[in-house]
């Protein structure tokens, strides 16, 4: 009897826990079902919805991302701005641009300069002089 009282009390608990969990947790983090299914199935099938929620539903526990708020000072702050998909105000998306240019810029030249250096050092000694 009181194994079957222990039994009960641990179903009880798991399942409250994997209620409260399945509630908790966003959709998108959700794997395998939609969030409705996995709600109904563990509040219809307590002990075995719980397991499979345990298993197969809950998101996984591997290492979590940072959000761009808990990272430190990235190495481009223009490309780190909330929302940048999407066109929020014309005139920080033009500085936006006009960073995102300045960088191209000045990336491409540093290229050309490495280039030109790369030539310079391949020619032989004798063309070198008659250029």
């Amino acid at each position: 009897m009181k194994f079957q009282l222990l039994l009960g009390f641990l179903t009880f608990a798991l399942w409250v826990y994997c209620l409260v969990q399945v509630i908790q947790t966003p959709e998108g983090a959700i794997r395998h079902l939609p969030k409705t299914v996995w709600l109904l199935l563990v509040l219809f099938f307590p002990f075995i919805g719980s397991l499979a929620w345990l298993v197969a539903g809950r998101p996984a526990s591997g290492p979590r991302r940072a959000s761009a708020y808990e990272r430190l000072a990235p190495e481009y702050p223009e490309y780190d701005r909330p929302g940048r998909a999407a066109a929020v105000d014309p005139e920080r998306d033009e500085e936006f641009l006009r960073q995102v240019r300045a960088r191209a810029e000045e990336q491409r030249a540093r290229h050309e300069r490495n280039r030109r250096e790369r030539e310079k050092g391949e020619q032989p000694p004798a063309a070198a002089g008659e250029a």
